[in-house]
């Protein structure tokens, strides 16, 4: 329908008159009986004012003048109300923002999930080596705070530490000189801030910042010094190659860079979804075996055995990372030795510790 009849008050006076209403492409046309022009609104500037069921009221947003446009046609109602965006009685308008708003949402979480399954690994493994060491530092102090409470599940406090205690101090002076040994070969930047820890499992994990813990279990597990050490240059792989902090950047996402770019590392949950992050992921296949190849490195460069790591990998099943409880049988692990064995070199050197200190460290928890 394009015209139809009204009811028009110019706000001047408080006159009735009857107009003609015709609806153009962009306006309404308000003409008087006798074919004069009153008034041309945009459908832009319509306004509906208050008014009975039956009534479609309008007005013109903005203007001086109180003039006002009453149509009790419905049809008439109808077409004004499809051509204005102001006006909706219908719920056309309304209807169409709600769809427009639903299809925005989900194109925007598809973006969100588009960009957390591709962008944030992509981001996290480029930004992971341009983090400073000064800023990795201040991450791994905070994430080591929160992964110390998580592993002291009985709360020993200071005694969750083994070489503490006047028994176990010469096993922890054997450990401190097998570790630094290793970490001047590394030459990593940073100081290694390795400890054992009394937990069961034949485990070791690294974290961003150089902290490494060695678990008590893996120390009973390792038949020789060469063992034990394969398995610490393997995590000090992960410290050289920024694994951690990858993983960190990647799991925290942007709470955690923004705490980098604040400076706030102890704040909100974000350090404590690294500290999980670190605990419960396991590492890539080629994670692993990049962090292998730079063991057998280490372990050479050291003076070391490299092919303890596959035979203590062989012995307790699988890899030390967290989360991957692989059988020995389990074709991963016999590739993992086979590398291990490929890229190892004969060994020369001096054994790393001595019988009576590898005999004090198997001793370190007591």
């Amino acid at each position: 329908m394009n015209s139809g009849a009204a009811i028009y008050f110019d706000g001047a006076t408080s006159a009735r008159q009857d107009v003609t209403v015709a609806l153009g492409p962009t306006s309404l046309r308000i003409d008087a009986a006798d074919g004069r022009l009153l008034a041309d609104w945009p459908y832009r500037d319509l306004e509906s004012m208050s008014a009975p069921d039956n009534i479609l009221r309008l007005g013109q947003r903005g203007s001086a003048v109180l003039a006002r446009l009453e149509i009790r046609d419905p049809e008439l109602a109808a077409a004004i109300d499809l051509r204005a965006d102001t006006v909706d009685r219908t719920g056309h308008s309304e209807r169409r923002g709600r769809t427009s708003v639903i299809a925005w949402s989900i194109a925007a979480t598809v973006s969100l999930l588009l960009a957390a399954y591709f962008g944030v690994p992509a981001i996290a493994e480029r930004l992971g080596p341009l983090v400073p060491q000064a800023i990795e530092s201040k991450m791994g102090a905070a994430v080591d705070m929160q992964v110390r409470a998580m592993l002291d599940t009985r709360r020993a406090g200071a005694a969750f530490e083994c070489g503490n205690a006047e028994i176990e101090k010469p096993g922890r002076a054997a450990f401190d000189k097998l570790t630094h040994r290793l970490a001047a070969a590394a030459a990593l930047g940073m100081p290694l801030n390795a400890v054992v820890v009394r937990k069961p499992e034949p485990n070791a994990i690294a974290l961003p910042g150089a902290y490494i813990y060695v678990f008590q279990g893996l120390i009973a597990k390792a038949d020789n010094v060469d063992e034990l050490a394969g398995v610490i240059a393997h995590e000090i792989g992960h410290i050289a190659h920024r694994d951690g902090t990858k993983s960190v950047l990647q799991t925290a996402g942007l709470s955690f860079l923004f705490g980098m770019l604040l400076g706030d590392f102890v704040g909100g949950g974000a350090v404590v979804v690294a500290a999980r992050t670190v605990l419960q992921s396991s590492y890539s296949r080629e994670v692993e075996t990049d962090a292998d190849a730079y063991g057998v490195a280490l372990m050479s460069k050291a003076g070391g055995d490299p092919r303890a790591l596959g035979a203590i990998l062989t012995r307790i099943g699988g890899a030390t990372e967290p989360g991957m409880k692989i059988l020995m049988d389990h074709p991963e692990t016999k590739a993992r030795v086979a590398r291990i064995n490929a890229l190892s070199p004969p060994r020369a050197g001096a054994s790393l510790l001595n019988a009576a200190e590898w005999a004090a460290l198997k001793r370190i928890c007591g």
